[in-house]
């Protein structure tokens, strides 16, 4: 029987879980590494049975896919690698052209609900790659940077810019939790190979279990390939970034569905069906 094939979003924020892929608790997996946008859509083309997605693609394809319980990628309050990056104040954009980067989606819609909600902002928006040296192209009044770019983009702030947190401006505009990524599984996959898909729900909590125990040397790992210090890491990998769908983050999920729906983001509010996986 072949390997189950997961998808792996290889950012700094699932550190804990790449440590262990790269330590054994990758066997029987075939492992796909890429970027949010590539790995959503390999999903959805049924290229990958399992992967770490962007939480709206779940929202938009919630027919053919379930979500694994007890994992995510979320926060409570500052998230520190989704950065909005502006000339002007935020109270101060209107119908300003932004860029988007190209790597994600959830990001996307979390900015849009947040300017129009938050500031009654509706800028033009365009998708193009941006770098974090470089990181408000000239004709633009601002940029969206996410992961790995943003992190080192938060740490390295030029003057003369205005930074602002996403996962913050989210707290602060509904007192919620939110989840940014999530991992699913085809609901053909989960529907035709239940062991398979027990196979990986089990070898991913417990990859992140055991990355998680061995946090200092999973950062230790990384350090020579990282602009980063130990403690800027130490300090993101929790407590900044939590790993637990808990009822809490579920409901944080929730609203942002419900107002990404609200303002036409997605065409429906999806019901969160989670595979049945023993736990």
């Amino acid at each position: 029987m072949p390997y189950p094939r997961v998808g792996h979003i290889n950012f700094l924020n699932v550190l804990p879980l790449s440590w262990s892929y790269a330590h054994g608790a990758d066997r029987e997996l075939a492992i796909t590494r890429g970027v949010p946008a590539v790995l959503n859509n390999d999903i959805i083309n049924h290229r990958l049975d399992v992967s770490n997605v962007s939480s709206i693609v779940y929202a938009r394809q919630s027919e053919e896919l379930v979500v694994l319980p007890d994992v995510c990628v979320s926060t409570d309050g500052d998230v520190e690698s989704i950065l909005l990056v502006s000339r002007k104040p935020i109270e101060e954009l209107q119908d300003d052209k932004l860029i988007l980067t190209a790597k994600s989606a959830t990001s996307h819609c979390l900015l849009k609900i947040i300017l129009r909600l938050g500031y009654g902002a509706i800028p033009n928006y365009y998708v193009r790659h941006i770098t974090p040296e470089d990181p408000i192209p000239e004709d633009a009044t601002g940029s969206l940077l996410i992961g790995d770019d943003a992190l080192w983009l938060y740490y390295h702030q030029q003057p003369g810019y205005y930074y602002y947190d996403l996962g913050r401006e989210w707290k602060k505009l509904t007192g919620k939790k939110m989840v940014y990524a999530l991992w699913v599984a085809s609901r053909k996959f989960a529907e035709e190979s239940p062991e398979l898909l027990q196979l990986v729900y089990d070898r991913i909590h417990h990859a992140f279990a055991t990355g998680l125990t061995h946090k200092k040397e999973a950062i230790e790992a990384v350090l020579p390939h990282k602009p980063f210090t130990y403690e800027q890491l130490d300090h993101y990998l929790g407590p900044t970034i939590r790993w637990e769908l808990t009822d809490e983050y579920l409901d944080g999920l929730k609203t942002f569905y419900r107002l990404a729906h609200e303002m036409n983001l997605i065409d429906h509010v999806p019901e969160i069906r989670l595979a049945h996986v023993r736990r």
